[in-house]
């Protein structure tokens, strides 16, 4: 399970799973993540590019998560068939 709190001077964001999300409060369900293999050094670059371009190129709309350890994507349901897809033709390695 994937929670997260991300806090600006504009907003407070919150990912937790939809069955905990109050009736009240403005929520965008049906996401799913896909995580990457970590943990990352933080001396690597293009890791979120090698998953995020095949993605657009496939159409598939993403919300990147960055945490310490690793990066998460979040792909709507409706979408996660297709970037399985492209992740897999760009050589990535899908459990």
């Amino acid at each position: 399970m994937l929670n997260s709190v991300t806090r600006s001077a504009d907003e407070t964001s919150i990912i937790c799973d939809a069955s905990i999300v109050p009736p009240d409060v403005r929520a965008e369900s049906g996401w799913r993540a896909i995580k990457v293999a970590g943990p990352l050094g933080f001396g690597l670059t293009g890791v979120l590019l090698s998953v995020a371009q095949p993605l657009a190129e496939a159409g598939v709309s993403i919300f990147a998560l960055s945490t310490y350890d690793t990066d998460y994507v979040l792909v709507k349901d409706s979408a996660l068939g297709a970037a399985i897809a492209a992740l897999s033709s760009a050589g990535h390695r899908i459990e």
